[in-house]
């Protein structure tokens, strides 16, 4: 199979391999070191190639020395709001690319350097990929089971405690809660009973 990863913008080849395996890689905001190392250590020894002998599923990109093309896709990490795509599981760019460029590294240093190929981070890019089968196995770490929207629903309910911890009462709203002296003749019992029941927790 041929893999080739072009710029839209003139045509530019960026990086091109021969036979091996193209890794498209979401970078999550959960992403670790620990998970790192899982994907780098599965990506090498999956075994998605045929032996001598002709047997599928026998061996691994390393065992036959193929190459090996990745380019950083955070689009994996879509989460859908009805028909409209979210990314705010997807790792921030300015963290994602320092992710990625260990990635990169470990992939190497676990492997052959020459033999492992990458696209531009971050830039706009025509991916042509000619599959073998075709075939397209999923990976994800064992720490990634996380369901997206419980996370979404936990980071948001944070950020409400976060916005209550730091709210500060303005002057109109301390004089509003404050406690009504019981000879001011504006003060009504139905008052005296709100302001009680907003003290209560």
């Amino acid at each position: 199979s041929v893999f080739i990863v072009q710029r839209a913008v003139g045509g530019e080849q960026i990086s091109s391999i021969g036979r091996g395996i193209c890794v498209l890689l979401g970078i999550s905001l959960e992403d670790t070191h620990k998970e790192l190392e899982h994907m780098v250590r599965k990506i090498l020894n999956l075994r998605v190639f045929e032996d001598e002998s002709g047997k599928h599923w026998s061996k691994s990109v390393m065992d036959k020395q193929y190459e090996v093309l990745c380019v950083s896709q955070f689009t994996l990490q879509c989460i859908l709001k009805g028909n409209k795509p979210d990314y705010h599981m997807a790792m921030p760019a300015d963290q994602a690319e320092s992710f990625y460029n260990n990635f990169l590294e470990q992939l190497k240093k676990a492997y052959k350097p020459e033999l492992i190929k990458d696209g531009k981070f971050g830039a706009y890019m025509q991916v042509n990929i000619q599959n073998d089968g075709p075939v397209t196995i999923e990976l994800e770490s064992p720490a990634a089971t996380v369901d997206p929207k419980q996370l979404a629903k936990l980071e948001k309910q944070q950020q409400r405690k976060e916005k209550t911890r730091t709210k500060v009462p303005s002057e109109s709203s301390r004089e509003r809660n404050a406690p009504r002296n019981k000879d001011d003749p504006s003060a009504s019992s139905g008052a005296e009973g709100d302001v009680s029941s907003e003290r209560e927790p």
